[in-house]
Parts: C-alpha cells; structure tokens; sequence
C-alpha cells in the first residue's frame, strides 16, 4: 500500500473514530428517544468528506470545498485507490463501529455512510454503507400507524410539534413505506394542522415540518428520477430534465404531493422560500401534470370560486394563491366598489390567502400617499384611492389588521421600497386620524426593519402632521423602535419644551439602553450632540436630557 493511501486512510479512520465517540460522550440518548413513541434512535447518517490533509466526519454534507472539485495536484489519490484500497477498509471500520450500537438508542432503524472524495480526476462519491435495523424499522411502523389511528384518527386534541417533525418525514421515507400513498399521507397532513387551528404558534410549526418533510422528499426521492440538479451562482438548486426522460403515469402518481408542498410552501412560507413552491409547480406542468396547468392558470384550487372572483357593474375582482396576485378592475370610480374589493381582499387573507401579494389594478384614478420613498406600484394606487372615501377608514383599518405580519412583503416591492402588508392602509390612516393611532402601534410592533426602511419615512411625516402630544407621543415611540438607524425625526424643536421632554422621557423608561440608543439616533443623532445639549441645559430640563443620556450609556456597559 503507498504511503499516501496509508496516509489518506488514517486521517479519515481518526474522522470515523472521533464522529463516533463524541457521540458516546453523551448523555441524553436515552431519555432524547423517550420523548416520543416515533423516534427510534438519534443518529441515521455519517458523512466523511476528505481531501488531502482533511477529514471531515459529521451527521451531514457541511458543503465545504464544493467548488474546489476540479483535478488538480499530483499529490491526490486516483478514483481507483480509493475505490479499491480506502473505502473496503472505511466500510469496515464503521460496521464494527455500528454493529455494538444498533440495538441502542444512539442509532436510528436505518444508518448510511456517505462520503465524498476529492481525488486526482474530481468528486467521487460513494456510499460506505447502508443498514437497517429490521426490529427497529418494525416496531416504529407498529408506533406510527398506533399514533395516527389514537392522535389523529380519533384525536380530538391538538399533538404536539415534535411528533410532527418525526411523523412528517416517516410518511414519506421508501424504507418505512416503500408504496408511497399520496392521498392518505396528505390525509394526516391535513388533520394535523385541524387538531391545531386554535393554537397559531403551534400550527405555525406543524406546517413548517410538514412543509420541510415534503421538501427533503422532492428534492432527494421523486424529482432525481427525472432531473438533474446542480447549484446555481447564487447557491439556489436549478433542475434540468434528463436525456430521454420519459416518466410513466405510474412513476408520476406522486405528483400530487409535490403539487400539495408548493401550495403549502405558497401559503405559508416568508417571501423569500416561495420561489421553490413556483419552481415545483412548473416542474409538475413540465412532467405533464394538468392539475399544475390549471393552478397556475387558476390558482391552486383551495379557494371556492366565489372568494376568487367577483364581478357587478362596478368592478371585477380575480385572484390567483399560486402567483399570490389579485387583478382588480373598478369600472366606475365609487365608494362601493372600493368598499366590495375591500371586503373581497379581507376576506381572501383572513382564509390563507398568501399575504406577500400584490394587487393588479385598472383604474382612471391615480393616487399617491404623501411620503417620499414608496413603490409607485398598483397595490400603492389602490390603497391612496380608497383612502379618499372618509365611510371606508373602518373598513381599511380592518384589512389593515388582517394583512400585518412579520416577515411578510408585498410582491411587488422590494430593496429601500420593501414593505409589510398594510403598510398603505396604516400610513394613510395614521396620518389622517388619531382613531387609528393603535393601528400604528400594532404596525410597528411587527416591523421587520433589517428588510424594510419605509417606516422612516412615514415616522418623520407622522411627527410632522401630528407633532409630539400626549396623544401621539406613545406612536411616535413605537415608531422610532421601529426606524432604521437613516431615519431623521424633526421633533428637536418640539422636545424644547420641558413639558414635551418629560413625555418623551416616560416613554423610554425601563428599556434597555440599546433600544434608548436606537430611539434617540433619528432625533439628535449621536450621543455627543445631546451631551452637548445637556451641557448647556438648566434645571428640569438639564435633569432630563442626562436622564437619557444615562439611560443610552448603558449600552455600552
């Protein structure tokens, strides 16, 4: 054997030795396992990834060095050598590692070895080792159909996101059920989320390990039969139909889980995930699927017909969950077909409309909210347009309410423009009317302002319109913990005032200094400018600016 086999095989052989005893070192495995009757061990995969000079073994492909799989140096083994005299004594090596713990609960009823190989021609991949554990894989199919028959069947309590995260990848596994039943596994998808409706936060993770289960089974089991896949240069997975490609109607019976994940991914998903629900709907249309034609021609099916269109002498109204559009046509400029699209689009996200939409509007009508820095785009116009109606500020604040939430844009902003849904309805009625004050408040509490900067500009207009009172000071607080550090708020003059100054003060009390930090920037800048100020400051006055000043200093203690 060379020396640089023998070289190559130790330095991987100490990467299989340290996966594993680091393993052994702890101490939870058994009660881990005890959580739920659908685990049953911890670890199922090994992955070694070597090239020279480092060995890499851990529980998944950590991607390192993918790019750098072109043959180079001499110094490399040939695939042969590693084919011929370091896998078979690789594949040793962990069979005796294995075999003293597959009846524990370190292991899984299934473990596989993979490894990849940068040698002298390029990546070689290979699979070490494949086993299972025939008692265990038993036993936990006996857990999986006892749970669904007892939590779900005839459940009648919410269960708990744990046994889902299990459950949901379990349904789709080839080993536990080798003839996958699509209707059947969407059936306790389907019943999961029923059993959690009253419990958002619940519900919320329910759908995102259902989501990822259906995800990790697209791209690793149904679509590599038919597609190639490679990284793009942007690291986003692009698919490419295979030569001769030909699938059968048996081999795309699957189909419809697919076609359910990226409907799940569209509905539920943050902006940024729902390229991937698009991208498998057009894999599905591509494979022949005429479900996938017509849902991305009509939507995706989940809505009765009279939710997505809507039509009268003054408007029509048409919506489209899989592209998360809605085209509105108002045919005769009055409060009522303002008051009916309302409704319609209030309506559609109350019931699971995806909120990252974006209106498509035909109108002779061409308003703008008075703020610098929005998207001129449709969904804007409209919301200008109906804000002109003083009968539909209660129905505005109510679309308003139903649109907010975190994470979530409009389709058709982006960059500086970004902005959360309802962002147009709140800002208009903001500045219009105190009575939609706590709107603001529940606005800029979900805020996202690493994605979104709008909310500058809107603060300084509110200061501007509304000035600092004892009505607004509490907004005007809200707002600036929501500002980006760009934001200038001219309320300097206003804060002159030692009666002002003390409701500003009462606002920042108790937060951390930080945050105090964060709200004072857009007002006086930096620190150093108001120590100025307090410098030359009297009395009450001059106690108050050193009170933030101390406040602020305490985030940099």
């Amino acid at each position: 054997m060379s020396t640089l086999v023998e070289l190559a095989t130790q330095e991987m052989t100490a990467a299989i030795d340290a996966w594993f005893d680091e393993r052994l070192q702890r101490t939870d495995l058994e009660q881990s396992v005890k959580r739920t009757t659908l685990q049953a061990g911890i670890f199922n995969d090994l992955m070694l990834d070597y090239k020279p000079g480092r060995a890499i073994a851990d529980d998944l492909d950590l991607g390192f060095d993918d790019d750098d799989a072109r043959p180079r140096t001499p110094a490399r083994l040939d695939d042969a050598q590693i084919r011929e005299a370091v896998a078979p004594q690789l594949t040793a090596l962990v069979q005796a590692r294995l075999a003293p713990l597959v009846d524990t609960p370190m292991i899984d009823y299934r473990f596989t070895c993979r490894s990849k190989f940068q040698t002298a021609q390029g990546m070689l991949h290979l699979t070490l080792l494949e086993y299972v554990n025939e008692d265990k894989r038993q036993a936990l199919l006996e857990n999986i159909h006892a749970y669904i028959e007892q939590k779900l069947t005839h459940g009648k309590h919410p269960t708990k996101p744990l046994e889902t995260f299990f459950l949901a990848r379990h349904l789709l596994d080839p080993q536990l059920f080798p003839q996958l039943d699509v209707a059947w596994s969407i059936a306790q998808y389907e019943r999961i989320q029923a059993l959690s409706k009253t419990q958002p936060e619940a519900l919320a993770k329910h759908r995102a390990d259902i989501i990822r289960a259906i995800t990790q089974w697209a791209e690793n089991v149904f679509l590599p039969q038919f597609y190639d896949s490679a990284l793009s240069a942007y690291r986003a997975t692009e698919y490419t139909l295979k030569t001769g490609a030909a699938p059968d109607a048996q081999a795309l019976q699957p189909i419809d889980l697919l076609l359910y994940g990226a409907v799940m991914i569209l509905r539920h998903e943050p902006s940024y995930a729902k390229s991937r629900g698009l991208k498998f709907l057009d894999i599905a249309r591509e494979l022949g699927s005429e479900r996938a034609v017509r849902m991305l021609k009509e939507g995706s099916g989940t809505f009765p017909d009279a939710d997505i269109h809507l039509k009268n002498a003054l408007l029509e109204c048409r919506a489209n969950d899989v592209f998360a559009t809605i085209s509105i046509n108002i045919a005769r400029e009055e409060e009522d077909a303002y008051a009916q699209t309302l409704a319609f689009i209030t309506h559609l996200l109350q019931n699971g409309f995806p909120k990252s939409y974006q209106i498509k509007l035909k109108s002779k009508v061409k308003e703008y909210l008075p703020l610098k820095g929005l998207a001129r785009s449709d969904t804007h116009r409209f919301f200008a347009n109906a804000l002109a109606y003083a009968s539909l500020r209660p129905q505005l604040e109510a679309y308003a309410r139903a649109a907010i939430e975190e994470f979530e844009f409009y389709a058709d902003t982006e960059g500086e423009k970004n902005c959360m849904p309802g962002s147009y309805a709140t800002f208009g009625l903001g500045l219009l009317d105190v009575r939609y004050f706590p709107l603001v408040q529940h606005y800029m509490a979900n805020v996202d302002e690493e994605h979104q900067s709008v909310q500058d500009q809107f603060t300084a207009a509110f200061a501007e319109r509304h000035g600092v009172t004892g009505d607004s000071i509490a907004v005007l607080a809200a707002c600036l913990r929501a500002c980006t550090d760009n934001a200038k708020v001219r309320i300097q003059a206003e804060l002159e005032e030692v009666e002002k100054l003390e409701l500003f003060c009462q606002q920042l009390q108790g937060l951390e200094g930080y945050l105090v930090e964060h709200m004072l920037y857009p007002v006086w800048g930096k620190l150093e400018k108001l120590a100025a100020l307090a410098r030359k400051a009297e009395g009450r006055r001059k106690e108050l600016l050193l009170g933030l000043l101390a406040a602020a200093s305490k985030a940099h203690t």
